[in-house]
C-alpha cells in the first residue's frame, strides 16, 4: 500500500472511532438521565433530595412526574412513560398490579417506613403492660391487619398467619396477657388514648395530636415492615445504572434528614 492510501485509510480509521465514541458518549447520557413517578407533596420534596445527591454522587440527571392519584405511576412504569416510581409500599404495589393485569414491574429498593407505633398515658414499655389492658387499633382492615402484627411482634399476641395483611381480632391464636382488643375509628385512634391502655395509631393520626413515633412511641414499626415504601422499576430496566444509582442516592443520610424534616410525625429508614 503506498503512502497516500495508507493515509486515507488511517484518516477513514479515525473518524469511524470519533464516530464510535460519540456515539458512546450518547449512549452513557441517555443511560445517566430517568424520570420518576412521585406523589405530590412532601414525598415529592424528599425525592428531590434525592435526585440533588444522584446528580452530585453519580452526574445522573433526574426529571419527576408529579401525581395526586395513586392509581396512575404504576401503569406509566409499566408502558414505558416513565423509568420508575416511588410512591407506595408493597401491599398497595400488588394490589394496584393485580386489579390492572400489569406482569412487569419489579422492586428495586426500600425507602422509608411512616410507621404505625403504639402510644400510651400510662406505660413506658411494653412489659409494663398490665392483664387486661385495654388495646386500641384501627378497625379499617389495611390498618387493622398490620396493628395486629405489629402488637404480635412485641411478643402481646400470637396470630394464626402473621403474614396475613388483613387479619382481625378474630385471627389471635394466643393472647397471654389477655388483652382487650378495641377496634376504633382510624381517624380517632389516638384520641382514644384517654380511654384505653395502648393505642396503635397511623402516623398520620398520631401527628395531628402532637404524638411522634420517634419520640413518643412505646414501640414503632421498624424498616421490616410490610408497609415499607419501594422503588418500583419494570423487568427490562431494573438493573440499568441510572435506575441502581438513583437508589443507592435515594438512600442516603442527606435524603433521610429531608424525610425527617417534611414527615415530623416520624419516619424510619427502610434500608
Amino acid at each position: 500500500m503506498n503512502l497516500k492510501k495508507l493515509l486515507t485509510v488511517t484518516a477513514l480509521a479515525s473518524v469511524f472511532a470519533l464516530t464510535a465514541c460519540k456515539d458512546d458518549k450518547k449512549t452513557d447520557a441517555a443511560a445517566q438521565t430517568l424520570k420518576v413517578g412521585v406523589m405530590s407533596g412532601p414525598e415529592h420534596q424528599v425525592a428531590e433530595m434525592a435526585a440533588k445527591v444522584a446528580k452530585e454522587k453519580y452526574n445522573l440527571d433526574v426529571t419527576f412526574v408529579e401525581f395526586n392519584d395513586y392509581a396512575l405511576p404504576n401503569p406509566a412504569v409499566s408502558k414505558g412513560d416513565l423509568d420508575i416510581n416511588a410512591m407506595q409500599h408493597k401491599p398497595y404495589l400488588d394490589e394496584n398490579v393485580k386489579a390492572n393485569n400489569i406482569k412487569n414491574l419489579v422492586i428495586v429498593g426500600n425507602t422509608f417506613v411512616y410507621p404505625l407505633a403504639g402510644y400510651s398515658k400510662t406505660i413506658k414499655k411494653v412489659d409494663e403492660l398490665k392483664d387486661g389492658a385495654k388495646v386500641a387499633v384501627p378497625n379499617d382492615p389495611s390498618n387493622q391487619g398490620r396493628a395486629l402484627i405489629l402488637l404480635e411482634k412485641q411478643g402481646l399476641i400470637k396470630l394464626k398467619d402473621n403474614q396475613n395483611l388483613n387479619a382481625t381480632p378474630l385471627d389471635i391464636i394466643e393472647n397471654p396477657k389477655h388483652l382487650q382488643i378495641v377496634p376504633v375509628d382510624t381517624a380517632v385512634a389516638a384520641r382514644a388514648l384517654d380511654d384505653v391502655d395502648l393505642a396503635v395509631v397511623n402516623n398520620t393520626y398520631a401527628g395531628q395530636v402532637g404524638l411522634n413515633a420517634t419520640e413518643n412511641g412505646v414501640f414503632v414499626e421498624d424498616k421490616d415492615s410490610p408497609y415499607v415504601n419501594i422503588i418500583v422499576a419494570r423487568d427490562d430496566n431494573k438493573d440499568s445504572e441510572a435506575v441502581k444509582n438513583f437508589v443507592k442516592a435515594y438512600q442516603t443520610e442527606e435524603v433521610y434528614q429531608e424525610a425527617v424534616k417534611h414527615f415530623k410525625d416520624g419516619v424510619v429508614k427502610g434500608w
